[in-house]
């Protein structure tokens, strides 16, 4: 995918950028995570093609991650909310590190759709 995706002109890369440190930064402010995929959601239909891999990557990162951070609450109570938790930091700051990496050498997600990392 990287090399069809080479010679297409990135126009959007600084904006993709913002929404990961978003991303970071809703670690302390929780409001900016959720600022970040709408951004994402508005832009990935007029994206370059390698952005609209990364905006696809955010807006996964972000509602599953909400979905791990509901189980992580609801299991609190039996124990196991904090180990929830802490794969859910782990899961979301590997994905997002990815993300940037890729992001600042120009490459696109392989597999934006992942559940993974």
């Amino acid at each position: 995918m990287d090399t069809e995706l080479a010679n297409q002109p990135r126009t959007d890369r600084t904006f993709v950028t913002v929404i990961y440190v978003l991303y970071f930064v809703g670690f302390f402010i929780a409001v900016t995570a959720l600022v970040g995929v709408i951004m994402a959601h508005v832009k990935r239909s007029d994206a370059d093609a390698i952005s609209e891999t990364h905006l696809q990557y955010q807006i996964r990162t972000f509602w599953i991650g909400l979905l791990i951070a509901v189980v992580a609450t609801l299991t609190a109570a039996i124990g196991i909310g904090m180990i929830v938790a802490l794969l859910f930091v782990v899961w979301v700051l590997v994905r997002c590190i990815k993300g940037v990496i890729r992001n600042s050498d120009d490459r696109a997600i392989e597999d934006p759709a992942t559940w993974l990392w």
